[in-house]
């Protein structure tokens, strides 16, 4: 809360502001003031200013000096800057006035608490003017009779103040008013001036902070005039074809001015202006021919004027005006040079003949026609040929020789002088050496080094190389004074040229000298595409091409080639740029490899696109090393195996071949009897005599069974088989089988397990072995052929061939017990049929002899054929027996079958003790 003290002085402070002013003619008034009012100050000066109370407020409101606060832009300045004068008045100082700002404001402090402003001040701070210098004036012409005169100065510096500018001029006795510049300060034109009267000029500046004056200028305004450019300029052809006359008109009279005149020109199309000299042109005049020109050539003119005097000012030059001049002869012949094609036939040559055509400056002209003399020097007496073309080439075919060629051009004044082209038979003379390029300014420099013979001049010929097109020829001739130049051709950067330098001497010329060069180079378009030639396991060899011309961009100055495994470290080979292979060596075996190719030129390198090989798992050599030595080693086995066959061919040969008996050089026929002999059977004693079988078994044995038998059962088939190979070493079984047409296999066939075997190639015996009564020793009883070979006609009984006879229905009758087949099973195997003969009794084979011959008549077929019967079903059932089938006889009822339904077969042999067998 505020005292009561401080309330009372609050209330004062309202009062003052709001009653205690008073208004006197619309303004407000403060209770005091700041001096001095708006000062301006110069920059960097001392300022000092006051601020004064008003006694009215000190004694209402108890305001004094002390409680003055002074600020610079709403920013308070330091106290130490104060100083108290007396109650009333309060000053501020400021030793720099660069810092002070505007406004500068003096406030009180009411009791402390709130604080009033009281006044307030705009401090303008800057410089005063300097003194105005170069002070000039020129008199320009408007027109004929309007002069006025312009006047310039420098105003100096800048002030940072408000300052006026006045151009001041009087005559010695006469004063004229003030040139006052508008919206500049630095001229002003005075409108109209007097000529031959001296005038004094000068500039006034002022501004708040002072005044300035320029140094006086006293002239003649006759001596800084500017006339008017001549006008209606015309330009004519003169009689000679180097001369134009100008025309002009002046535009200030002679008799006010005398002139004198600058004229310029050039040629269409140029920049670069010529001048008449100026002596030829010193003197009043309103027309000048012009000399020294270019026939047929169109100039441009232009023209000025001053005072004759040389005081005073160039005019601006006239407007341009054009002119041609007229046609003369040609001033110099075309340049002249040839390409020389020596075609298969060494006599002939094919010359192509080409010239320049002649710059403007040159032709004079327009060129109708080039006229072309080609004249042997080998035969003078020979008139020479001439021709005349349009065209600025010509292709002859000459025989080989030297010739003169003069070319000449021709325009509507006249021809041109010759040109002449000495084409010798050789270039014999001595060449230019050391042939070089550089690249300069943008163009391309050829420099050499002359011969020692005087050279008339020099022919550089050049051509652009590229794949995409053929090289045209261009060509310049140079003095033969000078060792180098600039092709004058258009010139491309990264491309190359194929530069040529060839002396020409009054009586021959040298060849010519080449070298390749580029105006600029750069990186290659593209990197070589690297391959594989031959990959080792070790080693590979890389190939490339060489880039195109256009690809290179530069001189090619290295190769690099990296290479790296998958997994490895890049490794970088330098190859010479003139290569085109390489080979990689200490390369790991059966490893994939990544290489790439760049070619560098002076300005860099770019790569070629990646190549993967792979290197083999063996060297050169190896592989051989190991095939070589197994074949041999099989060879050499082989020429043993050979060797060894060749000595034991006729072990190999009995193996492999066997020899088989010849069916039809047996001489059975000689040793078996026509019928087999007859036995009595009548009597015991005779059907069984001493050392015949007692005991008869047949046992039915099938190609597989043979395991299901003892070693003991299986002997007497072991005899059977030993039987077998002992009678195919010595006879040849005979006879059909007991089947007829089928035929069956013997035991030890069956044993061997030979279950398929065709009959028609091969001979089977069996054997049939008897048990001893009571271990006696066994009797062989009988041997029967198996044999599928056809019978001799000699070894075909009588009785076989006769047509009902007894002894044919006898062995009918036998073949039927044991070789018929079941009329209901006529599809079936003859021996499925057959059964086991048992006897009654087992040691008495009296049973089997009996049922063998049960149903038969012995009346019908006598007592030999009852043997013959009887020892045939003995022999057919051992028979069934030794083959492993069952066989049981049968007894034949009715009528017996007729000659036709019985099968033929051979009738086996029965074999006593003491008896024969087959051999």
């Amino acid at each position: 809360m505020f005292s009561g003290r401080n309330w009372v002085a609050h209330s004062l402070y309202v009062f003052l502001n709001i009653c205690s002013f008073e208004v006197s003619g619309g303004l407000v008034q403060s209770c005091g003031h700041i001096i001095p009012e708006s000062p301006v100050l110069a920059l960097g000066s001392n300022f000092t200013a006051l601020c004064i109370l008003n006694e009215s407020c000190l004694d209402f409101g108890n305001i004094y000096a002390s409680q003055i606060i002074w600020k610079i832009k709403n920013r308070v300045v330091p106290k130490e800057q104060y100083h108290e004068i007396n109650r009333t008045v309060s000053s501020v100082t400021f030793n720099d006035t660069s810092s002070l700002a505007t406004p500068l404001t003096c406030n009180i402090l009411a009791d402390g608490q709130i604080e009033q402003n009281i006044y307030g001040i705009t401090v303008t701070v800057g410089l005063p003017p300097e003194k105005p210098k170069n002070l000039s004036c020129i008199v320009h012409q408007l027109s004929k009779i309007t002069y006025p005169m312009t006047c310039t100065w420098n105003p100096g510096r800048h002030t940072f103040l408000d300052t006026h500018f006045r151009l001041k001029y009087r005559w010695l006795q006469e004063t004229f008013p003030d040139c006052i510049p508008k919206d500049v300060n630095n001229s002003c034109t005075i409108r109209d001036v007097q000529f031959f009267v001296n005038t004094k000029v000068w500039v006034e500046a002022a501004n708040a902070l002072g005044k300035a004056e320029s140094d006086p200028l006293i002239l003649d305004p006759i001596e800084i005039v500017k006339l008017l450019p001549p006008h209606n300029l015309s330009v004519n052809s003169g009689i000679l074809p180097t001369v134009l006359k100008l025309s002009w008109e002046n535009q200030i009279s002679d008799t006010a001015m005398k002139l004198k005149f600058n004229i310029r020109y050039r040629i269409m199309g140029d920049t670069n202006w010529m001048q008449v000299p100026p002596e030829d042109t010193a003197s009043t005049r309103t027309s000048f021919s012009v000399q020294g020109l270019r026939p047929y050539t169109e100039y441009v003119f232009s023209i000025r004027c001053m005072k004759e005097d040389g005081v005073g000012y160039w005019s601006d030059w006239s407007e341009e005006k054009t002119g041609i001049t007229t046609e003369d002869k040609p001033s110099k012949g075309p340049p002249i040079w040839r390409i020389i094609d020596v075609s298969c036939s060494p006599p002939s040559w094919t010359v192509r003949l080409m010239w320049k055509a002649l710059k403007p400056f040159e032709a004079n002209g327009v060129i109708l026609q080039y006229e072309v003399t080609v004249r042997a020097k080998s035969s003078l007496s020979s008139p020479p040929e001439k021709y005349s073309v349009n065209t600025t080439d010509l292709t002859l075919k000459i025989p080989n020789g030297t010739y003169e060629v003069t070319v000449v051009a021709r325009n509507r004044a006249g021809a041109s002088p010759p040109s002449v082209l000495l084409i010798p038979a050789s270039n014999s003379k001595a060449p230019v050496k050391n042939v070089r390029t550089l690249p300069k300014d943008g163009k391309l420099w050829v420099g050499w080094t002359a011969p020692n013979s005087y050279v008339l001049k020099y022919v550089i010929e050049w051509c652009l190389l590229s794949n995409s097109s053929d090289c045209i020829i261009e060509w310049q001739n140079e003095p033969g004074n000078v060792q180098g130049t600039y092709l004058k051709g258009d010139i491309k950067p990264f491309k190359c040229y194929l530069i040529t330098v060839y002396p020409l001497y009054a009586d021959g010329q040298g060849s010519g000298q080449s070298v390749e060069a580029y105006l600029q180079q750069d990186r290659p378009s593209k990197g070589p595409t690297v391959q594989t030639k031959k990959v080792g396991k070790a080693e590979a060899v890389l190939t490339w091409n060489h880039l195109t011309v256009d690809e290179q961009n530069g001189f090619i100055r290295s190769y690099i080639i990296f290479y790296k495994t998958i997994d490895g470290n890049e490794t970088a080979v330098t190859v010479d740029p003139s290569k085109t292979e390489y080979t990689l060596s200490s390369l790991a075996s059966d490893t994939l490899y990544t290489v790439r190719m760049m070619a560098y030129t002076d300005e860099g390198g770019r790569s070629g696109p990646d190549f993967t090989f792979t290197t083999q798992k063996f060297g050169k050599g190896e592989i051989e090393a190991i095939v070589v030595p197994v074949c041999l080693a099989f060879l050499l086995i082989v020429l043993l195996g050979v060797l060894f066959c060749f000595n034991k061919r006729d072990l190999i040969k009995k193996h492999i071949w066997p020899i088989v008996p010849d069916p039809s050089k047996s001489n059975i026929a000689q040793w078996s009897p026509q019928v087999p002999a007859k036995h009595n059977f009548s009597s015991k004693d005779q059907m069984y005599p001493e050392g015949s079988f007692t005991d008869v078994s047949v046992v039915e044995i099938e190609a597989d069974d043979k395991k299901s038998f003892s070693e003991q059962d299986l002997k007497p088939f072991d005899l059977l088989k030993k039987e077998k190979s002992t009678s195919e070493g010595h006879s040849s079984g005979i006879g059909g089988s007991s089947c007829m047409s089928s035929p069956r296999q013997s035991v030890s066939d069956s044993d061997e397990g030979e279950t398929t075997q065709n009959t028609s190639s091969t001979v089977q015996y069996s054997t049939v072995v008897l048990n001893g009564y009571r271990d006696q020793t066994p009797v062989q009883v009988f041997s029967r052929s198996e044999s599928t070979q056809p019978l001799l006609d000699s070894e075909e009984r009588s009785e076989d061939h006769t047509g009902g006879g007894d002894s044919t229905i006898q062995r009918q009758q036998y073949f039927k017990q044991n070789g018929v087949q079941d009329e209901n099973s006529t599809n079936r195997p003859c021996f499925e049929t057959m059964k086991q003969i048992t006897s009654a009794n087992e040691g008495d084979i009296v049973g089997f002899a009996q049922l063998q011959i049960s149903g038969q008549s012995s009346q019908l077929l006598g007592l030999g054929l009852e043997k013959n019967t009887q020892e045939a079903a003995v022999s057919d059932a051992l028979q069934a027996s030794t083959e492993g089938q069952n066989v049981v006889p049968e007894i034949v009822e009715g009528n017996p079958p007729s000659v036709d339904e019985m099968p033929k077969s051979y009738l086996p042999q029965t074999v006593r003790q003491g008896g024969y067998m087959p051999q």
